[in-house]
């Protein structure tokens, strides 16, 4: 083994690790130094790579000065620590895991400076002649360390939480490339100050640029009270869930919820189904959607209970346009993301597992892809923070670091147009310093007259990462060498712009990220008692009304007139019994799924069938999870492979 930022050639600072009983001695090659300190949690059966592995020494506590220390200056300034990540992953040949050569140099970022603060053994002499250092792991102060799978603590257990869900098998050792959407992927923003930004601009739009009254400015908006999955009906001014089926089970009008009768006449009895898509439907598939959803059921209520103040013509087909055209305004002129820029910390969740996962994806020999909407100086921020070196101005752009982490970023994408391969769009290279783009033929650098030496230029298209704007996913796998579409993994949040088209038209491996699933899952935990109360009492139901039923019968075709009043009690007492079962199984099934949502219940379940979003996430996304970064927590060759499907028929057969 080598210490860190160390070479198989240099011999003379190579430092041998022994376990004994009690303790670790790391003796030098020299016999005038030995220091004892306490055992290091090695596992028996560790494997290690053949080539060189940077790793970092932790110590559990520090015993008396050992008399072979020579150096007075050698101490220790805490007296707890543990055993750090290794800063390069396990490969083991037999597991096929040098199936990618790693080709990737070690590196310092944001994430890996937060999971490894360095302390370093200065001026202990290791050979008598020169000064080496040792970088140990602090986690003092209540820092707390990103787990990745290449640590040492890699192979322990995985949060329900934090697991990753497989839909269709998808073995990752025929994943050549990784790719990933910015925005509420890598990025996660703050709902609770983001959307309400958003929300708060969004209102002022519609006041001072399309003539809405100004009790608008007064509204406050409740980031938790939309969820993802809703479908707005624009005619009429309604929000509504469904199932899988495409059957409504929980509508509002505005905010004021419809009853079944009125439901059921809306959206139930009709010669032909309603298709729910556009134009007369709007999808709110993504958390971008949820403030408009929130403001577009205000407007609504504000309609009804003040038609005159409204402007004039304005139905609620209308205000929902106007919403969308205001929201897009907030886009284009940069409001958002001026206040994003400026404060980067106050929207974004500050996430530092995100290098490690990067860099163990990249050391496992696959390529790393960024493809976003966003343009290149509001990406170019966003990465800084979230990738970069820590810096005292947040809103610097001048520091590019974040790079060496893709080999291709791609901005204004316009996804997900992007996806198909009729789209005609050019494909221009960004100089990251300026933002200038430049002019490719299919990527590759075109000289402008009287300028750039063309071979300057094609040096600089050899670059670790590249940066364009534009184009289309055929431009991409050019880029990347791609020769199959299933060779590519694509991490997105967006099920329509970034799963859907990806994975039904291209054919690439995707994964969903979802971020409510984390507290979704803990509560199905929480509440499995309570589910299994409730399949009790349905079947009790059940049992009640075939009881009943057969007595009905009893009376209309067998004649038993000699007991027709004792029968009659009976039937009586099995229709109040059916009715106190209805009412406590309705009651118990409103409170389990509150204890979700006060409002729209469990997010993947719409009463006993499967909501209409989970069964997008079941048809488009190959695997799903709540966090990008759970990535990191597996195997970089791990095979994925999904839970056996049950029918109907078959649950009491084969229960789990």
């Amino acid at each position: 083994m080598y210490p860190a930022n160390t070479s198989p050639n240099c011999n003379s600072n190579l430092v041998r690790i022994r376990i004994e009983s009690n303790y670790t001695i790391c003796p030098s090659s020299s016999s005038s130094l030995s220091v004892i300190v306490p055992q290091c949690l090695f596992k028996p059966k560790m494997r290690f790579p053949k080539r060189p592995l940077s790793f970092c020494l932790s110590i559990f506590s520090l015993p008396q000065p050992h008399p072979h220390i020579h150096n007075p200056s050698f101490s220790l300034s805490f007296s707890s620590f543990r055993i750090a990540q290794f800063c390069s992953g396990f490969h083991n040949s037999s597991k096929g895991y040098h199936q990618f050569p790693s080709k990737r140099k070690g590196f310092r970022s944001k994430g890996a400076n937060k999971s490894l603060s360095s302390f370093r053994m200065d001026r202990i002499s290791v050979d008598n002649t020169r000064s080496h250092h040792f970088q140990i792991s602090n986690f003092g102060d209540g820092d707390q360390e990103p787990c990745i799978w290449s640590s040492f603590e890699g192979e322990r257990k995985i949060d329900m939480g934090k697991q990753i869900f497989c839909n269709r098998s998808l073995n990752m050792k025929k994943i050549v490339a990784v790719g990933f959407d910015m925005d509420y992927t890598l990025a996660q923003y703050k709902p609770e100050t983001f959307e309400s930004l958003a929300y708060d601009g969004t209102v002022r739009k519609l006041v001072n640029n399309l003539g809405y009254p100004q009790e608008l400015l007064q509204w406050s908006f409740d980031w938790k009270y939309m969820v993802r999955g809703l479908v707005i009906d624009k005619k009429r001014g309604n929000i509504l869930k469904m199932d899988r089926h495409k059957y409504v089970k929980v509508a509002f009008h505005g905010f004021r919820e419809l009853l079944k009768e009125d439901k059921v006449a809306t959206y139930g009895n009709t010669l032909i189904r309603e298709g729910f898509d556009e134009p007369n439907y709007a999808l709110i598939d993504t958390l971008f959607s949820l403030a408009e959803a929130y403001l577009f059921a205000q407007l609504v209520d504000f309609k009804d209970n003040n038609p005159g103040l409204m402007p004039e013509g304005a139905d609620y087909s209308c205000m929902y346009k106007d919403v969308r055209a205001a929201v897009d305004l907030c886009h284009r002129d940069g409001t958002l993301k001026q206040m994003v820029a400026k404060d980067p910390k106050r929207y974004i969740n500050d996430e530092t597992s995100i290098v490690p996962m990067l860099k163990m994806l990249r050391d496992s020999g696959r390529s790393t892809f960024l493809v976003t909407n966003s343009l290149w100086d509001y990406t170019n921020i966003v990465m800084n923070f979230l990738c970069g070196p820590e810096m005292v101005d947040c809103g610097s752009t001048s520091n590019f670091d974040w790079l060496r982490y893709f080999d291709v970023v791609i901005t204004g994408s316009a996804k997900p147009s992007f996806f198909l391969d009729e789209n005609r769009a050019s494909l221009f290279e960004v100089e990251p310093e300026t933002g200038m783009l430049l002019n490719t033929d299919n990527g590759t650098p075109m000289p402008q007259v009287g300028s750039t030496p063309m071979n300057l230029l094609l040096k600089n298209s050899k670059k670790s990462c590249r940066v364009f704007q534009g184009g289309n996913v055929s431009h991409l796998h050019k880029l990347l060498s791609i020769e199959s579409s299933s060779q590519v993994l694509y991490v997105g949040d967006h099920i329509y712009g970034d799963i859907l088209r990806s994975k039904k038209v291209l054919g690439w491996r995707t994964m969903l990220v979802v971020p409510e699933l984390e507290r979704e899952v803990e509560l199905l935990w929480e509440t499995r008692d309570i589910r299994k109360h409730l399949r009790l009492l349905r079947n009790e139901r059940d049992c009640i009304e075939n009881k009943i039923h057969h007595l009905k019968w009893s009376f209309k075709f067998e004649g038993v007139n000699e007991e027709e009043q004792k029968l009659s009690a009976e039937l009586e007492k099995l229709e109040v019994q059916r009715e106190q079962v209805r009412v406590s199984h309705q009651q118990a099934t409103r409170e389990c799924h509150q204890k979700f949502h006060k409002v729209w219940g469990q997010l993947m379940k719409t009463g006993y069938q499967n909501s209409r979003f989970a069964h997008q996430v079941e048809r488009f996304a190959c695997l799903y999870t709540s966090q990008v970064t759970n990535l990191g927590l597996y195997s970089p060759s791990k095979y994925y492979r999904p839970s056996e499907d049950y029918m109907p028929h078959e649950f009491d057969i084969l229960e789990m």
